[in-house]
């Protein structure tokens, strides 16, 4: 396949950061699109902008993923209207820095449900169609970081671990009914995501630091190739593969230093 022309896609956390780019990225392969985040008004100025530049069927669907029920109400809402997802991008998710303890625990329950629980529901309602079809790809957006554990980021942290576990064993248990699942891991890329985690960018950090678009790039080429885990940029490949070498006390305190305090 070198194309997902004339499919439909359903993008999560499309109102900003990498949806964003997710969706300009397959609106230009002609697939249509339903777009769901909660904030409304940014993802109808990029589905009027994407109709009028590419030609395709674009919904909105405002919603907060991290409600109870709300991927159930999702995949009811499609239902009703016909409406059948042949790409799934697990996208949707935030970051949550600095101490553990002084965090508030209903900020990273919260985290927690959409990072980890909206993912898990998302990826069951709709992979199980596309079983049943037997075709269909699911992109779940985990991280670098879920390759150590991160003091600093120890709950987001150990959520995308929790992600890339998932996607890689759901890669070999899908491949025999027709469905890919690939799981894309970025390293530190420019999309506002430490403004909302509250976190500083170290020097180092903003050195390692990817533009959204390639990274959004590799993990539509992955999931279009049928990979199980794709990392974009050399840095961010060698950082992963050091783990292999390194004892994980030294992975977390280089973890520490990297990102800040």
């Amino acid at each position: 396949m070198n194309s997902f022309a004339g499919k439909r896609a359903l993008i999560t956390g499309a109102s900003s950061g990498l949806g964003v780019e997710f969706a300009d990225l397959l609106a230009a392969q002609k697939v249509n699109l339903v777009l769901a985040a909660r904030r409304q008004e940014p993802m109808e100025k990029l589905a009027s902008d994407l109709r009028h530049k590419y030609g395709v069927d674009v919904l909105v669907e405002a919603i907060d993923l991290a409600s109870h029920g709300a991927p159930g109400r999702l995949k009811s809402s499609l239902d009703a209207r016909s409406v059948v997802i042949d790409i799934l991008v697990n996208n949707a998710g935030y970051g949550l820095h600095g101490d553990f303890r002084e965090t508030p625990i209903e900020r990273t329950v919260n985290m927690i449900q959409l990072n980890i629980t909206a993912l898990t529901e998302l990826t069951h309602l709709f992979g199980r169609d596309m079983a049943t079809r037997r075709s269909g790809h699911i992109l779940l957006v985990a991280s670098l970081l879920a390759f150590q554990a991160v003091p600093g980021d120890a709950a987001y942290a150990a959520t995308k671990a929790y992600v890339l576990a998932l996607g890689e064993a759901l890669h070999d248990e899908f491949r025999p009914h027709g469905v890919v699942v690939t799981s894309l891991c970025p390293g530190h890329t420019a999309t506002g995501f430490d403004a909302a985690a509250g976190a500083t960018v170290s020097p180092l950090l903003r050195v390692l630091t990817m533009n959204p678009r390639p990274v959004a790039a590799s993990g539509i080429r992955a999931l279009l190739q049928g990979k199980a885990m794709v990392l974009p940029g050399l840095p961010n490949k060698m950082a992963a593969f050091s783990n292999r070498l390194t004892p994980r006390a030294m992975q977390r305190a280089t973890m520490k230093r990297i990102m800040g305090p």
